[in-house]
């Protein structure tokens, strides 16, 4: 059945009058009058009680009206659906990040595409930077917000941040009063550290800086999270070595301070393997405008 006699048909249902009908869609009168006939030979009933003076519908046409209706939306609505995605505006996406980026990252992106682009959904996953590359590589995610740098030929990063470290220390320590630190003042005191598994290049970076300085850190553990660790900051156990974004938020007590190592920063980046699809392109182009 094609569209244009659903058309007319809900058209002429409309005026009751085969000339303004016409005049409405832009046919002549006759033209019209084929269309409604063929429609009326397709379903094989009369839509339309007619003579010289009126048109009214007949039982089978009010009944069929509302259908008619609903399945020209519905096409109108399928339509609009398929051109959106073809432009990378609706669909689902899986995006995993590390818990640094709650603060400010992930929320400037979240807002920013609800706002630009409501009908794409995602999908988010709290995943350090070495389990993202994996899933990445498998398929199961289409970009992660990760640390760099990645050792991963399969998947393709771009930096959209740089932050300095810093030391979230216990607010009455006599470092806190400093307006920054020097590597040298955290070589005796115990120091936690996100454990190497969860991201080895920042990890090995991390420490590498420290050993260009000529100071060996006292690492009293490795952990898996930043709250964690700045618990056990709060509870005057040692101190925490930690990215800027990461003290964002930091508990009651405890004060963080830049480190001076020597220009040396964090990166994260945007993980992905491919940028295969419309949707894929529309993020990656989303993030190079918010965070370049």
């Amino acid at each position: 059945m094609e569209f244009k006699l659903l058309r007319a048909f809900i058209v002429l249902a409309q005026e009751l009058h085969f000339g303004r009908a016409a005049q409405r869609l832009s046919i002549v009168q006759p033209a019209l009058s084929m269309q409604i006939k063929a429609l009326e030979e397709q379903i094989g009933a009369r839509l339309f009680d007619r003579d010289r003076h009126s048109v009214a519908l007949s039982e089978t046409g009010r009944i069929f009206l509302p259908e008619a209706r609903a399945t020209l939306h519905q096409s109108a609505r399928a339509l609009d659906i398929a051109r959106a995605s073809g432009r990378g505006e609706v669909g689902n996406l899986r995006v995993a990040f590390v818990s640094s980026v709650l603060p400010d990252i992930l929320p400037t992106l979240i807002r920013t595409l609800h706002q630009r682009y409501p009908r794409i959904e995602l999908e988010l996953k709290d995943m350090s930077s070495l389990e993202q590359i994996r899933v990445l590589r498998d398929g199961q995610l289409d970009f992660g917000l990760v640390r760099l740098p990645v050792a991963a030929p399969a998947i393709q990063t771009r930096v959209i941040l740089r932050e300095p470290f810093v030391v979230a220390m216990p607010s009455e320590h006599v470092l806190a009063g400093q307006e920054q630190v020097l590597a040298a003042q955290l070589g005796s005191i115990p120091c936690y550290l996100l454990a190497r598994r969860f991201a080895p290049g920042m990890h090995d970076e991390l420490l590498a800086a420290f050993a260009q300085l000529g100071t060996q850190l006292h690492i009293a553990a490795e952990l898996g999270e930043y709250t964690t660790m700045l618990a056990l900051v709060a509870a005057g156990l040692g101190f925490g070595i930690v990215p800027a974004a990461a003290a964002r938020a930091l508990p009651p007590n405890v004060t963080a301070r830049p480190i001076e190592l020597g220009g040396h920063q964090t990166a994260l980046g945007l993980a992905w393997t491919e940028l295969d699809t419309p949707i894929k392109r529309t993020l990656h182009a989303l993030m190079q405008e918010l965070f370049t």
